[in-house]
């Protein structure tokens, strides 16, 4: 039949590649070790010439691989790599395509962990400069002649900023540097990377594409746009492949098997089956973000309000343009930053708790908590206020949600 839609295709994904016995899913294969009838073909699995072949559940079993295969085919990339975390995708990708002595641009509003692991790698000796990506020609000034890579998320977590993510993509194609963004928060059902130029896309599976807080997951597509043949930093036993599969192959080969954050078959299971609702919980998320934000920008005991669907938000334009919606990520400020502890206590629906793309709505005061290791001076460079509260709307009813809010709010009066 003719290309199907975006949720279609997803769930009968498994029926249309092929299952074992006429299942609607495919199962859970559990076993470390692949053999083969013939040795001949376990050398070619090893040395790359037989494709599709299992060696070592290191490097990826049947389960995962149905899993590359649907997250490939939601962000219309070329191939997709999964890890047992979104950290480490991300950190697979630094590590296996920067070496000593490159240089590294990326966006100063991102995830606390990723910050943090700019600082791993500047030991490492890959200098990293980090800019208001939302800014253009920041990015510019800040590229070199070293530069290999441009880094950022499409929403940050938790300002909310949105980089120029065409102008960048004008940027490092012109330039010929690879350009990898974190599409996390908005995920393939908001977004695809893709459509700005994107070289590599990473998404945390833990968070919208399971989106149920049961499992953990990370995941690295190439969507076919960047020669590899270019790229300086490719190894010479992986140019012997095509120039497309070259990336992809580097980050599987030293980011996967090497390093071992390897994804199991069990948890990939479980999010794909998430995966299914991915288009039907984001956007009653995103609905309920939008209400939420509107509700509190409108509220007395509220300061300011971080979210790209209001018209108020600085990059409310660009999300208009690029996003399909806005996203479940809000940020907010009280009037009264004194009574934050006590709101958040008296709040009964949302949960005080870390993580993010929960069917929950999840609360939590940012500097004190997932920011604080980054210190005073990096929170206020990323728009970090003391009094900062995220919240992660889930696909509870808007009317309960926003009734929660309006009795602790009374608290700041």
């Amino acid at each position: 039949m003719e290309k199907q839609g975006f949720t279609t295709a997803i769930v009968h994904g498994d029926r249309n590649t092929g299952t074992e016995h006429g299942g609607v899913h495919q199962p859970i294969h559990t076993s470390v070790q692949y053999g083969f009838d013939r040795v001949e073909d376990l050398i070619g699995v090893f040395q790359g010439t037989k494709k599709g072949g299992f060696n070592y559940a290191r490097q990826g079993t049947p389960t995962t691989a149905a899993l590359e295969r649907k997250i490939t085919s939601l962000e219309e990339g070329v191939g997709t790599i999964c890890f047992s975390t979104g950290m480490a995708a991300i950190t697979a990708t630094f590590l296996t395509l920067l070496r000593a002595g490159d240089h590294l641009v990326a966006s100063r509003y991102v995830f606390g962990n990723t910050n943090s692991l700019f600082g791993t790698l500047r030991t490492l000796g890959i200098d990293v400069t980090t800019v208001d990506a939302c800014n253009v020609e920041d990015v510019k000034q800040a590229i070199r002649p070293n530069t290999r890579m441009v880094f950022v998320e499409t929403i940050a977590n938790p300002g909310t900023q949105i980089p120029d993510l065409q102008g960048i993509g004008n940027v490092c194609r012109e330039r010929g540097i690879a350009y990898v963004v974190d599409n996390t928060i908005t995920s393939p059902a908001l977004f695809k990377p893709k459509a700005v130029g994107a070289s590599l896309v990473i998404n945390s599976l833990t968070k919208t594409i399971a989106g149920h807080g049961t499992a953990l997951g990370g995941a690295v597509t190439d969507t076919g746009l960047f020669d590899w043949s270019t790229y300086p930093n490719i190894a010479e036993e992986y140019r012997r492949s095509a120039a497309k599969e070259q990336g992809l192959l580097q980050i599987r080969k030293k980011g996967l098997r090497d390093m071992g954050a390897a994804l199991s078959s069990e948890q990939a299971h479980t999010i794909a089956l998430g995966a299914e609702t991915l288009a039907l919980r984001v956007k009653q998320s995103s609905d309920n973000a939008l209400a939420l934000a509107q509700f509190l920008e409108g509220h007395k005991a509220i300061g300011n309000v971080y979210y790209p669907g209001l018209k108020s938000h600085p990059q409310y334009e660009i999300a208009q343009a690029l996003f399909s919606g806005a996203s479940w990520l809000l940020s907010f400020e009280l009037q009264k930053a004194e009574r934050m502890i006590d709101i958040v206590n008296a709040l009964e629906l949302p949960i005080k708790a870390t993580g993010l793309g929960d069917t929950r709505t999840l609360i939590i005061p940012v500097a004190p908590t997932i920011f604080f290791e980054a210190g005073p001076e990096t929170r206020k460079a990323m728009g970090i206020s003391d009094g900062m509260l995220r919240l992660s709307a889930g696909i509870e009813d808007i009317d309960d949600l926003i009734a929660d809010f309006s009795q602790a709010l009374k608290l700041a009066a």
